[in-house]
């Protein structure tokens, strides 16, 4: 059994970690606020939805397709397509906690694995517990509400063609994602690419651009990515490399 000594220790170190993150989630959720209350959504419940998501990517294409007056069965599809990763994330971190973690707490901070609480949780050489978990979802949860509500309240404030030209930056933001890797990559360059162009297909073809928008980006993101699993997929290096990397480092 822990004390509380070593469970308040292991929280304030998991917090110290999972505040970079914090940080990083205010100026994108932010932008989220701003997205929502523009697209129409009223700042409490732009608020409600990060209370109860954590899911940027989720939040911001399931907002858009409400705002387009997608289906009920649009919605779930693309944000299930979009999250489905979470699930992998979690299975991942499953073999890293210590025993004595129960079912609770283990359903507690799933609600906070995202794709950078799982780096940092991930990188962690010794177990997982649910203190240290606990603390490092706790400042990303409180920096995506609290960016959230910044931008609802601000963009609710503001002057509509101001806040339509803050609306921007969700676009940056985007920009900021792909186009580093694209740099370094000429396979995430032609992923981003093929994604284009089929974006386009489906929207300007006529009689597939009846296809709705969610299930635009639902086709687009498997047809990409069965596409590029078969195209570029990731070697592993040989036994034969590998030992004689392990000879040279010897």
């Amino acid at each position: 059994m822990y004390s509380t000594y070593l469970k308040k220790q292991q929280f304030r170190y998991g917090f110290k970690r999972g505040l970079p993150i914090m940080l990083g989630y205010l100026p994108v959720s932010f932008a989220y606020g701003l997205t929502a209350v523009n697209s129409g959504m009223h700042p409490l419940l732009a608020i409600l939805m990060s209370v109860t998501n954590l899911t940027s990517a989720g939040q911001f294409a399931g907002t858009s397709l409400i705002a387009g007056g997608a289906t009920y069965l649009e919605i779930a599809l693309t944000t299930f397509v979009i999250n489905i990763r979470y699930m992998l994330m979690s299975l991942s971190l499953s073999q890293r906690l210590a025993d004595h973690v129960t079912i609770l707490e283990r359903l507690l901070f799933s609600f906070g694995i995202t794709d950078e609480t799982f780096a940092v949780a991930a990188s962690e050489e010794n177990e997982l517990t649910f203190p240290y978990m606990g603390g490092l979802i706790s400042g990303p949860i409180f920096g995506w509400t609290v960016g959230t509500a910044l931008g609802a309240f601000i963009c609710s404030a503001l002057p509509a063609a101001l806040s339509n030209a803050l609306g921007i930056a969700l676009y940056g933001m985007f920009l900021a994602i792909f186009i580093p890797p694209c740099k370094h990559s000429k396979y995430i360059l032609r992923v981003v690419a093929l994604s284009c162009v089929l974006s386009c297909i489906l929207k300007y073809t006529k009689g597939l651009n009846a296809i709705s928008a969610g299930f635009r980006v639902i086709l687009v993101t498997f047809l990409v990515c069965a596409l590029a699993a078969w195209r570029f997929p990731i070697e592993e290096p040989s036994k034969s490399s590998t030992n004689a990397d392990n000879e040279r480092g010897a």
